[in-house]
């Protein structure tokens, strides 16, 4: 199988070339931003969003990114293009760039661009048949004090000790609270749940992401004529609810039947959040930036 090509700052390199410098702050520190995005059937899901959730994140942690969102877009698509790919997953990534061993960024020039494409299967089919369980992590959502949540930065050591949690609890995700103990978000997704018949998921002041499939599925409520509101919320709400699912680009919506050895509802993926995930799939087939 050939290598697949990596973009680098303007130039294809084949994945066993693809290098950057051991300097480089998004390698020592962290220091970056990223988006992870998906292509169906040959367009680009919901890709204006991700770009302007990543100049965002960018601009709040006072970067600089030297492509603009048109440049941006189209050494994407020409990635995806390089490897001959209509479906997959795509991991943007803009570093603070070269410098020293010191913290300031002041001594890194120019951030680095990095876009790589490949195959992603995030959990099995039966996951999305069964349904999930999760767990209550221990670890806590960073706060807006120490570093916005809705920054999507290269510093994920917060969502993987959680992830670490959750593994060893034989867990399919792990749910996060905020210092608060309210309920933020799960590692790597948006959580959502379904009682009487309304939705409900956590605002963004509690901690999560500002996640561009959360949004994808709360127009679909919308369009459904589904009430979708943004509490507060802690655990028992989650116990107690009818039906619970989860969001994220590669996760895309996924149920959760189990938190903390609890059944949510009937402890199987419900009614709502079935029609959720078959018209999300619709979307993703014929919605999209195309490709070629």
């Amino acid at each position: 199988m050939p290598d697949m090509q990596i973009y680098i700052d303007g130039t294809f390199y084949p994945e066993s070339e693809a290098k950057i410098s051991v300097f480089d702050h998004g390698l020592l520190y962290g220091d970056g931003v990223f988006e992870g995005i998906r292509f169906y059937n040959g367009k680009v899901f919901r890709l204006e969003e991700h770009i302007e959730r990543l100049y965002k994140s960018a601009a709040a942690i006072f970067m600089v990114i030297p492509v603009d969102r048109a440049g941006m877009t189209e050494a994407l698509l020409e990635t995806i293009r390089r490897n001959d790919l209509k479906d997959g997953y795509i991991r943007l990534v803009v570093t603070r760039g070269k410098g020293n061993l010191g913290l300031s960024p002041e001594h890194c020039p120019k951030p680095t661009i990095i876009i790589i494409v490949a195959k992603i299967t995030l959990y099995p089919a039966e996951s999305y048949e069964k349904g999930l369980k999760v767990v209550t992590c221990s670890t806590r959502r960073i706060a807006h004090g120490a570093l916005s949540p809705m920054v999507k930065s290269l510093n994920y050591l917060n969502n993987i000790m959680a992830k670490i949690e959750a593994t060893h609890a034989g867990a399919g995700e792990g749910l996060m609270l905020n210092e608060q103990g309210l309920v933020a978000e799960c590692t790597g997704d948006n959580i959502f749940i379904v009682s009487k018949g309304r939705i409900t998921t956590p605002p963004i002041s509690s901690g999560a992401l500002a996640g561009v499939t959360r949004a994808v599925a709360i127009q679909i409520a919308d369009e459904f004529g589904i009430e979708v509101t943004e509490p507060q919320m802690t655990r028992y709400d989650i116990y107690t609810a009818d039906e619970c699912f989860l969001t994220g680009t590669a996760a895309e919506i996924i149920p959760s039947v189990e938190l903390d050895k609890r059944p949510i509802g009937d402890g199987r993926p419900g009614p709502v959040t079935r029609r959720l995930i078959a018209r999300f799939r619709e979307l993703t087939q014929t919605e999209g930036t195309p490709i070629f």
